[in-house]
């Protein structure tokens, strides 16, 4: 049964929408003022939380706030009702991560309305998250997981999590130009996880959070070691998760992170998926563009294996297109994914666009690459994901592909 917490100070009102949704067949919590929705949040992790505005002690935006920080609260929908109907005090939830906003007095239906498509929508994140992994979820193996990752998180011991580097090519020069962070687990019981298990693990209970963090603070101090190095035109790539994008503090993160390890902005790349792009598009662009205005680069990775608008292109603030690797498999002897491979290389181009071929793995596939002009390359044929200790000797000793 779909759990609902409703926060509102006002008893007839608060009885009102319990009584509604009771007659839903909703299973429903209630909280009179903010701090206790806040501890009812954690606590009992609703799946949709209806809160109001103007209250005591914590007003709604910092009950939304303090729900956007929390690993199990930062995903849970979350549904404005106020008497407020100004244009600013919409914009301002909006901004902190709101995913509705209703206008007291409403009707049954909008409200319904409300719930039934935020629900929906999150329930289609998760379809995307979890739908590879739906066998594990029931197994022993999958909960014995995520009682050591909560375990690992709790008691903050991220020695457990490394931090690997995949070179990113200059097919023309055969140059290193940059690198993607990738995440390991090396659980002392467990041994090493592999990603495929780890982050839709991580993902679906919301553990992400706090470990994203940490890689990317991780990336920057690391980066910051190779520019003193003399590696400064080198830049690190660091994937972000859709969980990420909604935090209301997400660019001032960033800008931090910058500032605390005197780094500087070109040297890191954000890569974000076209689905996690086009869950919240609006929100998307508008965060892509804030942290974009601070220098930092943007790539979308995957594309081409997702479902995004080529309308959308041109409003996102992106430096660089990472081609799916599925299109690069074979390439030279599929001529569906040569024709579709060389006009995204086109279009990248006409857009001003860097573009990046995802695992190249033989000298057919680098050949066809180069032909086309495609301007990078990221694959086994030159490396795999590396330890810091391993990636460096490549990075010092200068190795190039062969051109």
């Amino acid at each position: 049964m779909t759990k609902i917490l409703v926060i509102e100070d006002e008893e007839l009102v608060r009885e009102n929408i319990l009584d509604l949704l009771a007659a839903e067949d909703f299973d429903t919590i209630a909280a009179t003022n903010g701090r206790i929705g806040v501890e009812l949040a954690v606590s009992e992790t609703p799946d949709l939380i209806l809160c109001d505005l103007m209250m005591p002690e914590i007003d709604g935006y910092g009950v939304l706030t303090a729900l956007r920080e929390e690993s199990v609260t930062a995903t849970i929908p979350f549904i404005f009702l106020t008497a407020k109907s100004a244009r600013g005090d919409f914009r301002q939830a909006m901004d902190l991560g709101a995913d509705d906003y209703l206008t007291k007095p409403f009707t049954r239906t909008e409200l319904l309305s409300a719930i039934a498509s935020r629900l929906a929508k999150q329930a289609i994140l998760a379809k995307q998250v979890c739908t590879k992994f739906e066998a594990q979820i029931f197994s022993p193996k999958f909960h014995m997981m995520e009682v050591y990752l909560r375990r690992t998180i709790e008691e903050r011991d991220f020695q457990q999590f490394l931090v690997y580097y995949q070179p990113i090519v200059d097919i023309h020069s055969g140059r290193i130009i940059a690198a993607e962070s990738l995440l390991r687990w090396q659980h002392p019981k467990l041994g090493m996880v592999a990603p495929t298990e780890l982050i839709p693990l991580a993902e679906s209970t919301g553990l992400i959070l706090p470990i994203s963090d940490w890689v990317l603070n991780k990336v920057c101090q690391q980066t910051k070691l190779w520019y003193n190095a003399g590696f400064t035109d080198l830049r690190v790539a660091v994937n972000l998760s859709a969980h990420q994008l909604i935090q209301p503090n997400f660019s001032q993160k960033i800008v931090n992170l910058l500032l605390s390890n005197n780094l500087v902005p070109d040297c890191l790349e954000l890569e974000l998926t076209e689905n996690i792009i086009m869950q919240d598009i609006n929100r998307a662009i508008s965060t892509m563009k804030e942290v974009n205005s601070f220098g930092v680069k943007i790539a979308i990775d995957d594309f081409g294996a997702g479902y995004s608008s080529l309308i959308y292109l041109k409003q996102l603030p992106i430096h660089t297109l990472k081609i799916d690797r599925y299109f690069i498999q074979d390439i030279a002897n599929d001529s569906q994914k040569a024709v579709i491979t060389t006009a995204l290389i086109q279009m990248a181009h006409n857009l001003n666009l860097q573009t990046v071929a995802e695992g190249v793995e033989t000298e057919q596939e680098l050949a066809f690459l180069r032909q086309y002009k495609c301007d990078a390359m990221q694959g086994f044929l030159f490396s795999c994901p590396l330890p810091v200790a391993e990636f460096e000797k490549i990075l010092f000793a200068k190795k190039r592909l062969n051109v």
